[in-house]
């Protein structure tokens, strides 16, 4: 099968055919509209953009437990940062229909775990909820303070 411009060169592809669209949006009639890699590409915008702010929250989960169980750490003031940058890229990106679709309570089980195997020589590591202690309302309104609060 011989390669067409979406298999080749996706950024041309898709001015096309948004060009298209638009086309036909104003009521021309036009043809080439390649409708399967168009539905296609309309629902992964979705799909990515969930999985985006999904792993924002992953890496808030991963940095938090951190912060907390070594709050004398030179590193601390960099995963604060981090932190923040998280969560306002999460911010940026979510939508609120997301919330029913992000797995917060699997994220976090797997950020522990992750976590288990660099901290777990720290005696507080133990401590760390087994359940995840935030809910995706909890980690996008950005109050850190309270976010750290929540894990002792």
């Amino acid at each position: 099968m011989a390669d067409t411009l979406y298999d080749t060169d996706i950024l041309a592809w898709s001015e096309t055919q948004a060009d298209l669209l638009s086309r036909i949006a104003r009521g021309q009639r036009v043809n080439g509209v390649d409708w399967d890699h168009v539905a296609e590409e309309i629902a992964d915008v979705g799909i990515s953009q969930l999985n985006a702010v999904g792993s924002l929250l992953f890496q808030m989960m991963l940095h938090l437990p951190k912060t907390h169980l070594w709050p004398e750490d030179s590193a601390r003031m960099h995963w604060r940062i981090e932190l923040i940058a998280f969560h306002g890229s999460a911010t940026r990106h979510y939508a609120p229909p997301m919330r029913r679709r992000l797995e917060v309570a699997s994220d976090w089980r797997r950020a522990r775990s992750m976590l288990a195997r660099d901290l777990a020589e720290n005696p507080a590591f133990n401590e760390l909820p087994e359940e995840c202690p935030w809910s995706v309302d909890d980690l996008l309104n950005g109050d850190l303070d309270a976010l750290l609060e929540s894990l002792k």
